[in-house]
């Protein structure tokens, strides 16, 4: 027990940025089509980013379904039980933790560092939170994480109500290895919000539950949301003798109502506004008249609600700029301001100091994310037509996002393919990455060229999106498999033509920038740097003129 507790400083300290997403979770009645959402931004400087197809498989009675520990940073799981898209040559084979009994059927899914969408339209966003227990995992023990949690309830659930219970009689059951986790879970009809943590003995798991109500949105970021939990209420849902567990471990004094945050979590696990911060700006956009304070007591204060309800219903389009945030127009715009140099460059670097204390303010959209998604699920239309998966590699702000529907049969190789150690043009997310780290030289320039593309690409597939679907929809009426076919090769076609167009504006904005000019539409047009700069640095002008005697 002391040992496990002693793990919580050095893993605070390793995973500080590692693992520092933000999930969001959209209700049928707050977005403007009908459809569930749920988001991730999956901010890992160092995660395994490809996105693969996972097929569905039949398995032979009594056979066992191995569960597999997080490997990180490449690969994140190498073998063939998932399939072949997760077969690498080259690098060893991942070796299990332990089994669990197998299922006749398991369905097809999108896996990225964890389990993204099914073919039934089930959805799960993630992030990291802190907690008070860590834990090392363990074979035959301590055998789950959140990720493998993800895929088997992705495997073998239709709706979030039976993925929670699942994951929760899963992580108990088997033993649950990490930190704090949240997933928000989409099904057509229903949004939860699922809680898990280790438990004082090391063995288990604790966690808790909430169904977000219809018609309001969720948010999270880094920190526990849920607070108190009623008995015997419908909308909420926790694992067995929590609060007998908690009691005798001296986490909860049990008086009172239990407050889940407080008892099994350490609050922000990074510093002040680290976390809740970027709740606070999505709320504040969601629903400005409830003027929610940027500012906050400490990491247990309750001052912002679980959910909002939006002043206008949402789109994918609103939710995809949500994620392109970096506190625009306030007093925390990390485009502003000396540590943004001359060119108002967004993205700021950690770790150098060790006597400097504080740290910057934390973006929604930061450099280190490795994929952005939305989900958009909707009970009106088939399953393969009525999920779709928003994709973005790389980070928000300078990627395309781009559509993958549920029912397809696979997903294009460039987004399956690829790793952090080697440049590979064939490899989609390296397009992204190249745009993204090339914009950091001249930020405030070339990102208004990257929003101009965003808007194009992005545009265009929004307008198609009806279109494709009404096709799909009456070649599914005839042939459902004519349907599928229909929309994996077109998913694909318009994955590639994108990825390849992010290397085209790579190109275009080495010439346009290169050199510390603009060089369209003349060549070597001098810029220079604007004059508050100047001032701040206290730079002035060298006069070349004899030195006086």
């Amino acid at each position: 027990m002391k040992k496990l507790l002693l793990t919580v400083l050095m893993v605070a300290i390793s995973i500080t940025f590692a693992i520092a997403c933000t999930t969001i979770a959209v209700t049928k009645g707050a977005s403007v089509d009908g459809s569930t959402s749920v988001t991730h931004s999956c901010d890992s400087g160092d995660c395994d980013f490809r996105l693969v197809y996972i097929p569905a498989m039949d398995h032979a009675a009594g056979s066992r379904r191995n569960v597999y520990p997080y490997v990180e940073p490449f690969p994140r799981y190498n073998g063939k039980d998932f399939g072949p898209n997760l077969d690498l040559p080259g690098y060893p084979l991942t070796e299990a933790l332990g089994s669990i009994e197998q299922v006749p059927h398991t369905y097809a899914y999108f896996m990225g560092s964890y389990g993204i969408m099914n073919e039934h339209q089930l959805s799960i966003g993630e992030c990291t939170c802190s907690a008070k227990m860590y834990a090392q995992p363990k074979a035959g023990e301590r055998i789950f994480d959140i990720s493998s949690l993800s895929m088997v309830a992705l495997e073998r659930c239709t709706t979030a109500r039976e993925a929670v219970k699942l994951m929760g009689e899963l992580g108990v059951r088997y033993g649950y290895y990490g930190w704090g986790e949240t997933l928000t879970i989409a099904d057509t009809k229903e949004v939860w919000v699922f809680e898990m943590c280790g438990d004082p003995s090391g063995k288990s798991a604790l966690w808790a539950a909430r169904k977000v109500p219809d018609g309001e949105i969720f948010v999270e970021a880094n920190e526990f949301r849920i607070r108190e939990l009623p008995e015997n209420d419908p909308n909420v849902m926790f694992s067995p003798n929590l609060k007998e567990i908690t009691k005798t471990a001296g986490w909860w004094d049990g008086k009172g109502d239990f407050d889940w945050l407080r008892t099994v979590s350490t609050g922000e696990y990074t510093h002040p506004y680290y976390s809740l911060r970027r709740v606070w700006r999505i709320m504040d956009r969601l629903a400005p008249s409830l003027k929610l304070s940027a500012w906050v007591e400490d990491g247990f204060t309750k001052a912002y609600p679980f959910s909002v309800k939006p002043e206008k219903k949402v789109t994918i389009a609103d939710v995809i700029d949500l994620y392109r945030d970096w506190y625009q127009d306030t007093e925390f715009d990390l485009s502003k301001g000396i540590a943004a140099g001359p060119f108002g460059n967004i993205n700021r670097y950690s770790g150098s100091s060790k006597l400097v204390k504080g740290d910057w303010e934390r973006a929604i959209s930061i450099f280190r994310a490795s994929y952005t998604f939305v989900t958009q699920s909707r009970d009106y239309l088939p399953d393969p037509i009525g999920a779709v998966l928003w994709y973005g590699a790389d980070c928000a702000h300078s990627t395309a996002f781009v559509p993958f529907y549920c029912g397809m049969s696979d997903l294009p190789k460039s987004y399956q393919i690829g790793n952090q150690k080697e440049l590979d043009r064939n490899a989609a997310w390296w397009a992204f990455n190249y745009v993204s780290n090339l914009a950091d030289l001249k930020f405030n320039y070339m990102i208004k060229d990257i929003q101009a593309k965003q808007k194009e690409v992005e545009g265009k597939e929004f307008i198609m999106q009806p279109i494709i679907e009404q096709t799909a929809l009456e070649l599914y009426k005839k042939d459902p498999a004519q349907a599928v076919k229909f929309l994996t090769q077109y998913c694909s076609d318009n994955a590639d033509s994108v990825y390849k167009q992010w290397w085209d504006l790579a190109d275009y904005l080495m010439v346009k920038y290169q050199d510390g000019y603009v060089n369209i539409p003349n060549v070597a047009t001098s810029v220079g740097y604007p004059d508050w700069w100047l001032k701040a640095v206290e730079i002035a002008p060298i006069l070349y003129q004899k030195p006086a005697k």
